[in-house]
């Protein structure tokens, strides 16, 4: 969920070089600029809050934007010391509970939170994940990967139908899968990036198989075993991304046309990298306007669902 503003140089593992550590740096308050965090909102590989829905809900679904954003930022790009920055973060997720939120992120969710009685636990998955990030530099396998989506994207989904007043164990199941399969469209769109700070979201289990070295992932355009891969992974997300065709149908009104639209950008986005042949390292491949319109037009209006008047 990626327009990006200047960070200071990282090392391993994502972190700050000793160079970047010992530059002054923004305080955090002021890095995270509520503005600049919305302004990120237009490179997501979907459309956070449709403009066709009304204000009360696009004003929840960029509050909860707007966390996520946050979370990711000083998890990913703070130039100072991220982990002071996370325990930061905490601490507002503390008050905001505690019924005096601080920031002004955190003055947008509160209606959020209060409105639809969402308990902090999705908000603790988010920034766990994060944490794990400055630590964490590879996962073994599938299923390791996938755990880790549970914590960095999953409880998005939760929040959604929170929103929407539209979870059910069955609608939860399927969201989970769209998010996951989102995450990783991410992660193969950002590989590069990620190797350069030190993080690989390709399993090594995987990396083997394929014959894929990390000395693949710095190379000016991916070779074939890099290429062969990444379709292997695409494949895996367009799967997960499939579920969300009964997610839509069972959806109506407003919850029906936001949540077309977070399927159809994954599906868009895995269709422009199969597009480049696979190749992900040159540039970041996103889908454009009409690539996501032909996703959603057979999602929303398509032979296995019908067009609900809104809620």
């Amino acid at each position: 969920m990626s327009m990006e503003p200047t960070a200071g140089r990282t090392g391993a593992g994502g972190r700050p070089s000793a160079s970047a550590a010992a530059a002054p740096v923004e305080p955090i308050e002021q890095y995270a600029d509520i503005d600049a965090i919305m302004a990120r909102a237009g490179g997501e590989n979907f459309p956070v809050a449709l403009r066709v829905l009304p204000p009360r809900l696009r004003r929840h679904l960029e509050a909860i934007y707007g966390y996520a954003r946050l979370v990711d930022n000083l998890g990913d790009e703070y130039p100072g010391d991220r982990t002071a920055a996370l325990d930061w973060l905490e601490g507002q997720i503390d008050d905001l509970y505690a019924e005096s939120p601080q920031h002004p992120v955190f003055r947008r969710l509160e209606a959020t939170v209060r409105g639809f009685d969402i308990p902090r636990t999705p908000f603790d998955r988010l920034l766990a994940a994060n944490r794990l990030d400055q630590t964490k530099t590879s996962y073994a396998d599938w299923g390791e990967l996938l755990g880790y989506c549970e914590l960095s994207a999953n409880p998005v989904g939760h929040l959604v139908l929170a929103v929407f007043e539209a979870a059910t164990p069955d609608r939860t199941a399927a969201s989970d899968s769209v998010c996951s399969g989102l995450q990783v469209l991410e992660h193969l769109q950002d590989i590069a990036e990620d190797a350069a700070a030190g993080r690989v979201y390709l399993p090594e289990a995987d990396m083997e198989r394929f014959g894929c070295s990390r000395a693949d992932l710095a190379a000016a355009v991916a070779g074939e075993p890099l290429r062969a891969l990444v379709a292997f992974e695409a494949g895996r997300a367009r799967e997960m991304l499939e579920d969300g065709r009964a997610l839509v149908a069972s959806l109506r009104g407003y919850a029906r046309l936001a949540v077309a639209g977070f399927v159809a950008g994954g599906l868009a986005g895995l269709d422009a990298i199969e597009a480049a042949g696979w190749e992900v390292l040159s540039a970041t491949r996103k889908a454009g306007p009409l690539g996501l319109l032909r996703r959603f037009a057979p999602l929303y209006f398509g032979p296995a669902a019908r067009r609900w008047s809104a809620a």
